[in-house]
């Protein structure tokens, strides 16, 4: 049987708390941010929880972690 590799893309993405909660940056803060208000900047920077309609394929792609 081959050897379970992490996704390198995914790992870098989310976190997995010490509860095994997955957890997310959200995107769209990056640039064009001029035409953004504070409260929409700090909404979308916020951490986030995966859905659980993704959590199974997240959790296939991180072997490793603590959950």
């Amino acid at each position: 049987m081959a050897r379970r590799k992490t996704k390198k893309s995914v790992a870098k993405r989310f976190k997995v708390s010490a509860n095994g909660k997955i957890l997310y940056y959200g995107a769209g803060r990056r640039h064009l941010a001029s035409s953004k208000n504070r409260k929409r900047m700090r909404r979308i920077g916020s951490v986030r929880l995966v859905d659980s309609s993704d959590r199974k394929k997240i959790e296939e792609s991180l072997p490793f972690s603590n959950r």
